[in-house]
Order: structure tokens, then C-alpha cells, then sequence
């Protein structure tokens, strides 16, 4: 599905992936559990794993895994920007909303962008 919607020829996968990938360490109730530094640590293996693909942004298909993973990639300088799996299937459907942008980066920040005052 995410090779549909991002474009096969853009699409990065980690290694190792699917059943083997690597947890993130965000999940579990471990965002709120006050671990904040051990959680971070544990999370290095995920950072690490996401930086060696080269890609341009890290998808998440969970609300626990997006914040954790964004909190990796600020606190270890990785600087990928971090986008859940739904948002990318809403701007590829061009139904994506300008208020939910927040995660996206530069260049698809006004893609397919409704300004229904412009637009009648």
C-alpha cells in the first residue's frame, strides 16, 4: 500500500524489515511511562536503522511510533521528517487538509492545497 501511494520508485525499506524490523520503543505505554533517557536509548537502534536508509521521510502507522520516532530524529539530529501513514494517503488522495500538515516537510507542504475562498 505504501509503494502505491509514495510511488514504488520512491519507496526506501528498512532492513531488517517486516517481522524482524526493530521496534521503535515508543509503544506499550512507554511514552508515558517517565523513562524518558531509557526510552530514547532503547530508541538509537530505530534512529540508526531509519538514518542508514537514506530516505527523505520516515512513515508511521502509529500514533506511539510517530511521536517516538520524531523525538529520535530531533534528539539525534536525524532531522527526517516523520509522517503517519494516514496523512500520506490523504495528500495522495488530495483530500488532505491545510491545518494537517504539521509533519510534512518543505517540498509537499502545499501539495494539492484547497483554498476553497480561491477556488469557487
Amino acid at each position: 500500500m505504501v509503494k502505491s501511494v509514495v510511488g514504488e520508485e520512491n519507496f526506501v525499506d528498512m532492513a531488517p524489515n517486516k517481522s524482524n524490523n526493530f521496534c521503535c520503543g515508543g509503544g506499550g505505554g512507554f511514552l508515558q511511562s517517565g523513562f524518558k533517557e531509557e526510552r530514547l536509548a532503547f530508541g538509537k537502534i530505530k534512529d540508526d536503522q531509519i538514518k542508514a536508509t537514506g530516505a527523505d521521510y520516515c512513515i508511521a502507522g502509529c500514533h506511539n511510533c510517530h511521536a517516538q520516532i520524531h523525538e529520535l530524529s530531533e534528539h539525534y539530529g536525524g532531522n527526517y521528517p516523520v509522517v503517519h501513514l494516514w496523512t500520506l494517503i490523504c495528500l495522495s488522495l488530495g483530500i488532505l487538509g491545510p491545518n494537517e500538515r504539521e509533519y510534512l516537510g518543505e517540498d509537499l507542504k502545499h501539495v494539492n492545497v484547497f483554498h476553497p475562498e480561491t477556488e469557487l
